[in-house]
């Protein structure tokens, strides 16, 4: 099948498709007699489980060694379990992270609310952010 015809399977443009063949993620096809890819039947699984790779978070590095463990004939399923235990975690941190900056923001626009700019010091820049009372 010809990349257009692959990129509209795919969802995808077909610019995306020789950026993953550059990147190493689909390997280059064979071409017609007139120079065209063409690409088999499989490219269309391969390029499903590249998008939903990466809409599952896994970056284009990670992705790409999941494909060599399986180009290689090795199923990569403990592998993947690992990369979505690590993502787990960084979310969990970002999460918490981001609970934190909450908490801080919530206090400053309590702060806000109650501060009157006529009150403000010309010395100091903005009394809201001020932990000095």
């Amino acid at each position: 099948m010809r990349i257009g015809d692959l990129a509209d399977a795919g969802g995808v443009t077909a610019k995306t498709i020789r950026y993953y063949e550059q990147a190493g993620l689909m390997p280059a096809p064979p071409r017609t007699s007139g120079g065209y890819r063409d690409y088999p039947p499989e490219a269309t699984t391969r390029l499903a489980f590249i998008r939903d790779a990466q809409h599952a978070g896994l970056t284009l590095a990670e992705i790409r060694g999941i494909l060599a463990l399986r180009d290689g004939g090795q199923a990569p399923c403990v592998h993947v379990t690992d990369l979505i235990d690590q993502h787990l975690e960084e979310i969990d941190r970002r999460i918490a992270e981001l609970r934190t900056t909450r908490t801080a923001l919530r206090t400053l626009a309590h702060r806000a609310a109650e501060t009157d700019p006529a009150t403000c010091a010309e010395d100091g820049i903005c009394t809201i952010f001020s932990t000095q009372p």
